[in-house]
């Protein structure tokens, strides 16, 4: 028992001065960051230089994905001590960044500012709020939705916030709730269970064969990433036999190795698509590897990423089995948030129940919920739903006309494509008022520049 008494102060103490040498060394090397708009016509340019650690990258990529910027190209190196990032970037109308709150903001969030070590070591991590969060995790089926946020409108909970991911017949869902009467977290430990217990019977309503999960947490993990973590581990990667999917659909991902630097290239080319970059380094970061060097190109219609990446261990893909398993896991992560569907949007004063009234009208008229993103702000619910038919198939104006007059008393935006609303459709582009390269090789000169 001495022995072990003195192994664990050893470590202890090892671990508290690698831990002190990593906060002197931040302190002497602060994070730089350079906010520029002349150095490029149609872009502002962004750049970070600080102290390199595993994850400060999907650090980096976080903060700005959170500001709604869009990331148009990027530029990564991270070999040694030292992580060096350049990103172009713009607003979502295409235009530089010159708000200064939101420059301000950067430079304060990534900046000296930062407080780094701290920062470092919970990426992805959030603030928490006054709510409690449960995360869901079962097959997929239509009327999902709608019956979870009826459960736990029946128990008395507001849904504040929620995300809702579907791939792979699978469904993912954070939520946060809070009680009805006092508008704080619920922490009554009996109310707890009677909620996990019964969503749970609503999740094990579907596929039996696969599991279904019900927590409740205190966790502040991004949602974004808890939902790539959830599905992940899951296996939603493991693609099950669908004569319905279009290959042409499928992200074009590639991984080989490099010999000569141990390096393995990570070749990625698909339609690109908001938080596309955040995604793909969220996935690739969780998998314990590390991004070496990158070039992002997202100035088009479609995205192409190139990641120089070693495990954490430092060894390149070993296997065939390896390399299968990395291009999986980034085909399912890219097509976790592909908006499939129309898309609707409903801006009304939030109240108890509202999700639930939605979701049950979608339902009656044959529409299944493939994601959605529920925010409560000011008093204001802002929902965002992408449906098809229960069976997949496009959804028709008449559709949409008949949910219009059920609804009532608040307002809906109908995206979409010609196929869903007919050109003639005044739904298609007003609000209703009343509606409740693959590059065939890698480009080695690329990482040549960095030796």
């Amino acid at each position: 028992m001495a022995f072990i008494s003195e192994v664990n102060m050893s470590y202890s103490s090892s671990h508290y001065m690698d831990d002190e040498y990593e906060k002197l060394f931040r302190r002497m090397n602060p994070p730089r960051v350079v906010i520029d708009n002349e150095a490029c016509k149609n872009a502002t340019v962004i750049r970070v230089d600080s102290a390199n650690k595993h994850g400060i990258l999907l650090e980096v990529v976080q903060i700005l994905t959170d500001l709604s910027l869009i990331i148009t190209k990027a530029y990564i190196s991270s070999d040694g001590g030292w992580f060096m990032d350049v990103f172009n970037v713009t607003g979502q109308d295409g235009n530089k960044v010159t708000d200064e709150v939101i420059l301000d903001y950067i430079r304060k969030s990534l900046g000296p500012e930062s407080c780094f070590p701290t920062t470092m070591r919970s990426v992805g991590v959030k603030q928490t709020m006054d709510h409690t969060a449960i995360e869901l995790l079962g097959s997929d089926r239509p009327g999902l939705l709608s019956e979870v946020s009826a459960v736990l409108t029946n128990l008395k909970c507001n849904i504040v916030n929620a995300e809702v991911w579907t791939h792979n017949t699978r469904a993912a869902a954070v939520m946060h709730v809070t009680d009805e009467e006092t508008g704080s977290a619920i922490t009554d430990p009996k109310r707890l269970s009677l909620v996990k217990e019964l969503l749970r019977n609503v999740l094990g309503g579907g596929n039996r064969k696969r599991g279904a999960k019900t927590v409740v947490t205190d966790d502040s993990t991004h949602t974004d990433r808890r939902l790539h973590q959830m599905m992940f581990d899951d296996r939603d990667y493991e693609r099950v036999d669908d004569d319905d999917f279009d290959e042409k659909q499928r992200p074009n991902v590639d991984v080989v190795n490099w010999s000569d630097k141990d390096y393995s290239v990570v070749t990625i080319e698909c339609k690109d698509r908001p938080k596309l970059l955040f995604d793909t380094v969220c996935t690739l970061t969780d998998m314990q590897y590390v991004v070496f060097h990158a070039n992002i190109d997202a100035e088009g219609p479609q995205a192409y990423q190139e990641y120089y990446i070693k495990h954490i261990d430092g060894s390149p893909v070993k296997s065939d089995a390896e390399r299968q398993r990395v291009i999986h896991c980034l085909e399912a992560a890219i097509e976790r948030r592909v908006s499939e569907g129309l898309k609707l949007e409903i801006c009304t004063t939030d109240r108890v129940g509202l999700l639930s009234n939605v979701t049950r009208i979608f339902r009656e008229n044959s529409l299944t919920v493939t994601r959605a993103e529920v925010t409560t702000k000011g008093g204001k619910a802002v929902n965002t739903f992408y449906v098809r038919g229960a069976s997949g198939c496009i959804v028709d104006s008449k559709t949409i006309e008949s949910i219009r007059q059920t609804i009532g008393n608040t307002i809906l935006k109908v995206k979409g494509s010609p196929e869903s609303v007919p050109q003639d459709s005044p739904t298609r582009s007003s609000i209703f008022s009343g509606l409740f390269k693959s590059r065939s090789f890698v480009n080695f000169g690329l990482v040549k520049s960095y030796s």
